[in-house]
């Protein structure tokens, strides 16, 4: 054998630069099930699903074409080690070179490598292609500047795809349409709620996704999740329909709604796209062209496709050269020393919480939240209560089904805890009740009040958020985007100010009963 072509779960797509030279004659794709890797983590079943049930559709594509195929599922005897099952394949098959595009794990780049130099296999690692900016290409925009911010890096990835251009200016003459689309939804008037959304494609299991199903009941019984909903693409062929059905019927009030959150609502007008894109059965190319030309058709207002782009080709790609730039460090970062315990109920959504309730029994429905309930609720609420970021940056990669940790780890450490401080982000992202009470239903079927800041009614996060300024009132004094935060407290008097923290330590010494 010439070149073993390892294809892990996150990387399936023929456009792989794994592929290019690819001769059936000499080489071999490569496959591993390992029930060790869903267990790094406490992973969410549907997670566990997707993936398996992806790898076998891809697998049965791979056979279709002709090509040899070593395929290694859940159920073989042996080691449920990832490790051990390659070091196995490669003093198997002895292959002159493993082909891998790069992962999108640090770990499991590590792992890769030392495989392979204990086998004495030589390993080619390449480019992975899918993504549009090169982990190379973003360490030199990224080198000597004191501030990395994403605004600036999306308005060259603009220029240089030449997106919603009009020769060198943007597109409506502004780069970034973000203040346009805060909107929550309705509570008041002729119409309350979100009204009717159009339903994001779903797919029912086929035969492999239902085998898949009872393989992981039978190996991952007790961990967290459901999987009677069980919605996601798992081929190229549905993802591209889920594409389609978005952009001809969800992207065009996905601007506006973007950040609104509502009770029993968890997909709002969301894409549902990162699912695909994560495991590379979309190309971001595509979903980029494709929104841009219904812009272009007159089909979609541009606020609303200039924020969906500015996820896919801005942010998307962003976090992942930070991710590459910053790690491993960035797995142990902690800007504010926090260490307190996860909360059991995160894993059962059982809390008096009316907001962080509604988000967890989805997630645990589901394997899925949209970015609103992920950064301004339970990562605004981890922030506030002094979680360890390690163990929430955890639970995030463990609970939702388009997890990878190049894509989880800088959106959970770096945006939603400040774990990395200002490195990439300007300001912690935190808010009161008050915020959520804005957006969304919740607070009025909640136990708690938002506008209560102590006693017994106190939300918590509002009492956590005043207490968070107050510990920090010297850092967010001097930082302009958050020196209006700090300045507030001077409204309240020295009385209200220790109620406040005598709340909130009464919450943080008791976080498993909120």
């Amino acid at each position: 054998m010439r070149h073993l072509v390892l294809v892990l779960g996150d990387q399936l797509s023929f456009s792989s630069p794994v592929f290019e030279n690819f001769d059936p004659e000499q080489d071999s794709v490569l496959m591993i099930e390992a029930a060790g890797e869903g267990s790094l983590v406490w992973s969410h079943k549907a997670r566990i699903t997707l993936f398996l049930s992806a790898m076998r559709h891809f697998a049965n594509a791979v056979v279709g074409k002709g090509w040899s195929l070593e395929y290694v599922k859940l159920e073989d005897a042996g080691s449920p080690d990832f490790a051990s099952r390659l070091q196995a394949e490669l003093v198997r098959l002895n292959p002159q070179a493993l082909s891998l595009a790069e992962p999108g794990e640090f770990r499991m780049l590590t792992l890769i490598e030392k495989c392979c130099a204990d086998a004495g296999v030589t390993l080619r690692l390449m480019d992975d292609t899918h993504f549009m900016c090169s982990r190379a290409e973003f360490a030199t925009w990224a080198r000597g500047k004191k501030e990395l911010r994403m605004e600036f890096f999306y308005r060259i990835m603009r220029k240089k795809f030449n997106v919603l251009m009009e020769g060198k200016e943007p597109v409506g003459g502004n780069w970034n349409f973000d203040a346009d689309n805060r909107s929550a939804y309705p509570k008041r008037g002729k119409q309350i709620g979100p009204g009717v959304i159009a339903a994001p494609a779903g797919f029912a299991p086929d035969a492999i996704t239902l085998e898949v199903m009872a393989l992981v009941e039978h190996y991952f019984p007790v961990h967290p999740g459901e999987l009677k909903d069980f919605i996601w693409p798992v081929t190229r062929e549905e993802a591209l329909h889920a594409l389609s059905v978005f952009i001809d019927t969800r992207l065009p009030q996905f601007g506006i709604y973007q950040d609104a959150m509502w009770t029993d609502t968890p997909f709002g007008w969301h894409s549902l796209l990162s699912v695909a894109l994560n495991l590379h059965l979309l190309d971001p190319r595509e979903v980029v062209q494709q929104a841009e030309a219904a812009y272009r058709a007159g089909r979609v207002p541009l606020e609303s496709v200039e924020g969906f782009i500015r996820q896919v080709l801005g942010w998307r790609e962003f976090i992942r050269g930070m991710y590459w730039l910053d790690m491993p460090g960035m797995k142990e970062a902690n800007f504010y020393q926090h260490q307190r315990t996860l909360p059991a109920w995160f894993w059962t959504g059982q809390t008096q919480m009316a907001c962080m309730r509604d988000s967890l029994k989805q997630t645990l429905r589901y394997g899925y939240a949209h970015h609103i309930q992920r950064l301004m609720v339970m990562g605004n609420f981890a922030l506030l209560a002094e979680l360890s970021p390690q163990q929430v940056a955890d639970w995030y990669l463990a609970i939702y089904v388009d997890a990878v940790e190049w894509v989880e780890l800088p959106n959970t450490a770096g945006m939603a805890l400040h774990a990395c401080g200002s490195r990439f982000t300007s300001k912690p992202y935190i808010s009161s009740g008050a915020y959520i009470n804005r957006q969304s239903n919740y607070c009025s079927g909640c136990r708690y009040d938002p506008a209560q800041r102590s006693g017994e009614k106190a939300c918590p996060f509002t009492t956590l958020y005043w207490h968070f300024i107050a510990r920090h009132a010297g850092e967010l004094s001097s930082n302009p985007r958050t020196a209006l935060m700090a300045k507030n407290l001077d409204k309240l008097s020295s009385e209200e100010l220790t109620a406040i923290r005598g709340q909130a330590q009464i919450m943080l010494a008791n976080l498993d009963t909120l």
